[in-house]
């Protein structure tokens, strides 16, 4: 198990690091925004399934979280992608 979250972590600290250098480096159009939003998402998801603990509950408490997550990036999306 040890072995699993120090993999998960190194996973959720490259996928930050990739968001900070996008922005870092003004490297952001509305392709790369996308990518973002679904790293944002398997980042949460990470951190749903194994820093929080639910990784084997039952689906129904694991998707409450999931969910909101969902739709906060959802609406993140549709807020950046809407004409000004």
């Amino acid at each position: 198990m040890k072995k699993i979250l120090i993999f998960v972590w190194i996973t959720l600290l490259l996928l930050s690091l990739f968001a900070f250098l996008l922005g870092y480096l003004h490297y952001i159009n509305t392709f790369m925004v996308s990518i973002l939003l679904i790293s944002t998402f398997i980042k949460g998801q990470l951190v749903i399934d194994y820093f929080m603990g639910l990784k084997n509950v039952k689906l129904r408490y694991r998707l409450i979280p999931s969910a909101w997550l969902a739709v906060v990036l959802i609406l993140i999306g549709v807020a950046y992608y809407l004409p000004i």
